[in-house]
This record gives structure tokens, C-alpha cells and sequence, in this order.
């Protein structure tokens, strides 16, 4: 198979993520996709782009474009799937992993190779570019919840608008950001009647 074959065939498998529905809905009642969660992600990034410095935005770009690449064949495990479960944790990991490879030996070698290692650096999430795609991955993340009518939360996602602070508490900007996201989720949350004060504790605990 030739090289425009096997990037024909990546670009037919990444359709998939436009199919593939997150547990996020949008304000107009319609569930989100992954390729519509990671389109809102790269615009983020782009726009984040004069306050973060230091960084190589190209490369946050396409980390942040391939991020959740290995769903177009394993599909969406919402992140409160694995928060306290181990196991479910591991098997994710594992099942992207080779999701990842399997995207990899797809593609013409020298595409494939710098997909799958952007991939595995994000999941990583040890450099500063990991770090700033991580961050926007879960701040688009809670966005959308907000946008989003309070009837489509579960309860672990009130407790979960509280644990924003771990992944951005490496960058000041990132840290306001994330700040605004979270006040307006909280006040969804009140005008809702829900007792905010509870899941404070547990997501401080």
C-alpha cells in the first residue's frame, strides 16, 4: 500500500470522532462529539496562545488535534468511568495504547511515529506542552458542562468541577482561567438548589 493509500485510510478512520459522543451535551440539548469537543480545544489553544509563554504552539496544536485520536476505534470512556476505579483505569490505558499503535502502523512510518509519540507525550503529560493540552482538555471539558443544561450532570460531576485546580496549578493564566470556569459552574449549580458545600469537601479530602 502506498503512502496516499495509508493517509486516505487514517483520514476515512478519523471520521469516527465525528460520530463518537461524549457524555457532554451543548446548550441546545444535542449530545457533543469527540471532533467537536477537540476542534474547541485547538481554538482555546490558539487563543490562550499570548499569555502562555515558553511553549511550542505547534506542537501544543497537534497534541491537542491527536489527543483523543485512539477513540475514532475504541470509542469515549468518560474520565468519571476510571476516577476511583483502578482497574477500569488500567484496562483504559491499555485499550487506547493499543488503539495508539494500531493508528501508528496505519500511517506512512515518519507520520506514524510522530503521531503516536505526541500521543503517549500528552498522555504522559510531563512536558509543558502536555501539561497546557491536559489543562485545556479538562477547562473545554467544564466549559461545555456549563454551557449545558444542569439536568445533564451526574453527581460525580459536581464534584469533579472541583478538582479543575491540579491540572493547571503549574501556570498563573491557566490557574484564572480556571477560575472564571469554575465559578460559573458553581453558580449552575446553586441556582439549581444544590449543595455545593458537600462536594467541596469530598474533592478536598
Amino acid at each position: 500500500m502506498n503512502d496516499i493509500a495509508k493517509i486516505i485510510n487514517a483520514i476515512k478512520l478519523a471520521q469516527n470522532l465525528k460520530m463518537e459522543l461524549r457524555h457532554s451535551w451543548l446548550s441546545n440539548g444535542r449530545q457533543e462529539s469527540v471532533a467537536e469537543h477537540t476542534w474547541r480545544m485547538s481554538f482555546m489553544a490558539i487563543l490562550i496562545a499570548p499569555y502562555i509563554k515558553n511553549i511550542n504552539h505547534e506542537k501544543l496544536i497537534k497534541m491537542i488535534i491527536i489527543h483523543d485520536l485512539v477513540e475514532a476505534i475504541v470509542g469515549d470512556i468518560p474520565a468519571f468511568n476510571t476516577l476511583y476505579q483502578i482497574e477500569e483505569k488500567n484496562k483504559k490505558e491499555q485499550m487506547e495504547f493499543e488503539a495508539a499503535l494500531e493508528i501508528k502502523n496505519i500511517l506512512p512510518k515518519e507520520i506514524g511515529e510522530e503521531i503516536f509519540h505526541l500521543w503517549l507525550e500528552f498522555e504522559e503529560k510531563k512536558t509543558y506542552e502536555a501539561k497546557v493540552a491536559n489543562a485545556l482538555d479538562k477547562l473545554e471539558v467544564q466549559l461545555q458542562h456549563n454551557e449545558a443544561h444542569i439536568s445533564t450532570w451526574l453527581e460525580i460531576e459536581y464534584e469533579m468541577l472541583y478538582k479543575m485546580s491540579e491540572h493547571v496549578n503549574f501556570d498563573s493564566f491557566l490557574s484564572q482561567l480556571k477560575d472564571v470556569i469554575e465559578k460559573d459552574g458553581e453558580n449552575k449549580m446553586l441556582e439549581a438548589g444544590i449543595k455545593v458545600e458537600k462536594y467541596k469537601k469530598i474533592s478536598d479530602s
